[in-house]
């Protein structure tokens, strides 16, 4: 063998450890720290910080500790996002979300993986908790991208999804028979004044106490990226609370409630999702993203874009402002994330290496 830097061979220097511990090669040369350019991190509306269903774990931290484990990213926030889909206590999504006019809980949901480039959704979709694992059946299983209704039932009853009757807990149920006594059947006649007086009593209700303010919208959007640089995202809701029957909202909806573009980041939502629907703003962010914005800047530019395109008067407050609740979460290819709202007050959760929390939404006004 030749010999090695300083006359040193392989012979001479393994003999040294003779009659002593072997050290490893690697300590007689320096050490280089190769870091990962990108920051594993999930990040969520702030409900995935805040419900556990009896667990230990909240959505992001079970998302981030899968992901961390080498499960597959979109896997891992499916994983949990169902402790919310789950839980009873959550009315804004799966299992006791707050249901339709008709007492009839309706929920949607949609997903998207980076890496493999697919997605899959359904919409209305009636008797199973956990909507998300269908939507992402409907991507593996399917060449389709988004099924609804009945149809959406079927495939997944096939797809061996339990289907129950009813997913109104008695705490759900309580609420929306609250809200059919403080509202008038016959107002149907006239549907737009029927819709505005009906969110009118679900915000007073949330106000008294009988939901969570945030629930009258509802939905958790996650998105998640590991130290390969994988991005994946999933959004799923009841949908608005009290909505005409087959109202379907953003979440399920490619480029609204969920985008995600493994090149360049994800980007989901949580609120009044016919104005998100009306600029798809997502899809917004994610191509501002790719044009360089930082995900806060990204944020706000989507939410500039709805408050410009917010005239009707119904929905302006005496500023001119948009008066609904209306949030965005942008996560970049390097792991940098952000929370943004139209009205403050807002937060986002993340969990990473430094473990779960709560940080500020940017506002917009």
């Amino acid at each position: 063998m030749a010999a090695m830097s300083g006359g040193l061979t392989r012979r001479t220097l393994l003999s040294g450890t003779a009659g002593a511990a072997l050290v490893p090669l690697a300590s007689a040369f320096p050490e280089f720290m190769i870091k990962s350019a990108v920051k594993p991190v999930v990040i969520s509306s702030s409900n995935g910080n805040s419900f556990k269903n009896g667990g230990t774990e909240t959505c992001v931290q079970k998302a981030y500790r899968l992901m961390m484990s080498g499960t597959d990213v979109l896997d891992s926030l499916i994983e949990g996002v169902n402790i919310l889909e789950l839980d009873p206590d959550e009315m804004s999504v799966g299992y006791g979300g707050l249901p339709n006019a008709d007492g009839i809980v309706q929920l949607d949901s949609c997903c998207m993986h980076g890496p493999r480039k697919w997605a899959g959704g359904v919409a209305g979709l009636e008797g199973v908790r956990t909507p998300s694992r269908v939507a992402r059946d409907v991507a593996l299983k399917t060449d389709h991208h988004l099924l609804v209704g009945k149809g959406a039932q079927d495939f997944a009853r096939n797809m061996g999804h339990t289907i129950e009757p009813d997913l109104l807990t008695e705490k759900s149920r309580r609420a929306w028979l609250e809200w059919k006594r403080r509202t008038d059947p016959e107002h149907y006649l006239d549907p737009k004044k029927r819709d505005d007086a009906g969110l009118q009593v679900a915000l007073d209700m949330a106000r008294e106490g009988w939901m969570d303010p945030m629930h009258v919208y509802g939905t958790i959007n996650c998105d998640g990226i590991n130290a390969k640089g994988e991005i994946c995202g999933v959004t799923t809701t009841s949908g608005l609370a009290f909505k005409i029957p087959g109202r379907v909202g953003d979440s399920p909806i490619l480029g609204a409630g969920l985008y995600v573009d493994q090149e360049v980041g994800a980007a989901g939502s949580t609120g009044r999702g016919e104005a998100n629907l009306y600029g798809l703003c997502s899809f917004l962010i994610v191509e501002e993203m790719r044009r360089g914005l930082h995900p806060k800047d990204a944020g706000i530019s989507a939410l500039k874009r709805v408050a410009k395109n917010t005239i009707e008067k119904r929905l302006l407050t005496p500023a001119g402002h948009p008066n609904f609740g209306l949030q965005f979460y942008a996560l970049d290819s390097k792991g940098r994330h952000a929370g943004v709202t139209l009205n403050g007050g807002a937060s986002y959760a993340v969990c990473d290496e430094n473990g779960p929390r709560m940080e500020h939404c940017e506002a917009l006004f």
